[in-house]
């Protein structure tokens, strides 16, 4: 069963079903190249909550994705993995988020309307609750098929919520422990005045079989 969990998922995204199979031996938390490159992305000084970043490899080739809220984490990213083992080639897809001060101001409300929340406090640096470097995945334990937006690849985040802001829409990435936390965040994000729209791609942890469905 859990190979076959790991093996396969069903992604939605962008509103279609796509059926992405995904070999252990590329995405595997065992794998050393896999585990180097996120050690690497997880040493960037400035990367944070409101960046995220996702990455998959293929015999060397790493793709990168995901959003860059700090001008420089594009080109940091794509620098820091020449010092990861067995990375042969880069190729960087991140979307460098625009520069505005109105979604600067959303980024931090809604970042407060979740982490200072007395339920979701415990996901907060300190709370107790944290994926990435400072809580790794236990071994055979990752997202098979990645985030929604990036299906087949490995999340790689120093926060459990990442609060991506772009022109007023607001998007949620990360990993949750259960179906009512990623109920609440959505509704305190959406509860923050300002916002165009919430979209929330939080993936529970112990439901790895099926990519969370886009409303």
């Amino acid at each position: 069963m859990r190979t076959a969990r790991i093996t396969m998922a069903a992604v939605l995204a962008t509103g279609l079903a796509l059926a992405i199979a995904v070999p252990a031996k590329a995405t595997g938390a065992s794998d050393p190249t896999v585990e180097g490159i996120r050690k690497e992305l997880l040493r960037l000084p400035y990367y944070g909550v409101f960046d995220f970043l996702s990455f998959k490899v293929e015999n060397g080739q790493v793709t990168l994705m995901g959003y860059a809220y700090r001008p420089t984490l594009k080109a940091d990213a794509e620098r820091s993995l020449k010092h990861a083992p067995g990375v042969t080639a880069v190729t960087n897809e991140i979307e460098e988020l625009p520069v505005s001060q109105f979604d600067d101001s959303l980024r931090w409300n809604v970042y407060d309307a979740i982490y200072r929340d007395p339920f979701l406090s415990r996901y907060a640096p300190g709370g107790g609750l944290l994926w990435g470097h400072r809580h790794p995945f236990r071994s055979g334990v990752f997202l098979p098929f990645g985030p929604a937006r990036f299906p087949g690849t490995e999340p790689a985040g120093d926060y459990p919520i990442h609060v991506i802001v772009k022109n007023g829409r607001v998007l949620l990435l990360g990993v949750v422990d259960s179906e009512g936390d990623k109920t609440m965040a959505n509704m305190k994000a959406r509860q923050v005045p300002g916002s165009f729209a919430v979209d929330n791609d939080l993936v529970v942890e112990n439901q790895k079989s099926e990519a969370p469905a886009k409303p």
